[in-house]
């Protein structure tokens, strides 16, 4: 049984997690033209969005730069919050 405070970190992060995975499918169907960023609901969604993860991608993509176009931070993220988590769980199973 995690502690409450285990809790808490392991669901925020969670989150977190499943806001990442929205933001790169999101860049997708924007990339691929399936959402026009002209709408103004979707604009605002993207703009919620990034002002969550800039700054949190902003301090790997000084050192990680897109390879070929492609911009792995998320992945790292992604790598770092399931480790954190493993960690959190890990740490308060009492």
């Amino acid at each position: 049984m995690l502690a409450p405070l285990g809790q808490i970190l392991v669901f925020a992060l969670d989150v977190f997690f499943w806001i990442i995975i929205v933001q790169v499918i999101l860049s997708w169907l924007i990339a691929f033209d399936v959402i026009n960023i002209r709408n103004s609901q979707a604009r605002n969604l993207i703009g919620l969005i990034d002002k969550v993860t800039e700054p949190v991608y902003r301090p790997l993509r000084r050192f990680i730069p897109p390879i070929a176009g492609i911009d792995i931070t998320p992945i790292i993220i992604i790598f770092a919050i399931k480790l954190l988590q493993g960690f959190i769980i890990s740490t308060f199973i009492y």
